[in-house]
């Protein structure tokens, strides 16, 4: 049976810096990954994300699917054999309301928005 193949990874963040490098099998999906950065997020950084859904992984340009797996992911042209792969994290602002202009916090709608569109909780 042959052995899993690894690859490491490092995640590079906006303001530089990096989390990792850290080495992970070819089948670990994209959704997994990024459930890891959300958990080693460093906590002295004010403009974290508020949940994974936040957080897009750029690889070679390309923005990766959360369903989708390493080895789906890949690009093997901009690879260099047993280097380290990094991939860049980009924290998805706040949505404006459309309202107020204000952030909103979360992707959900707020009260007065959803009451003024006729919606109930």
């Amino acid at each position: 049976m042959a052995a899993e193949e690894l690859v490491e990874l490092k995640f590079r963040l906006d303001d530089g810096s990096d989390i990792g490098p850290i080495k992970y099998s070819s089948s670990t999906t994209v959704g997994f990954l990024k459930e890891k950065i959300f958990t080693q997020w460093p906590k002295d950084k004010g403009n974290g994300p508020k949940s994974i859904d936040d957080l897009k992984l750029i690889n070679a340009g390309m923005i990766l699917e959360n369903n989708r797996t390493l080895r789906e992911s890949r690009l093997p042209l901009t690879e260099v054999p047993g280097g380290v792969i990094t991939m860049h994290v980009v924290v998805r602002p706040p949505l404006p309301d459309k309202n107020t202009g204000n952030s909103q916090p979360n992707k959900y709608l707020s009260t007065s928005v959803a009451q003024a569109h006729g919606h109930t909780r």
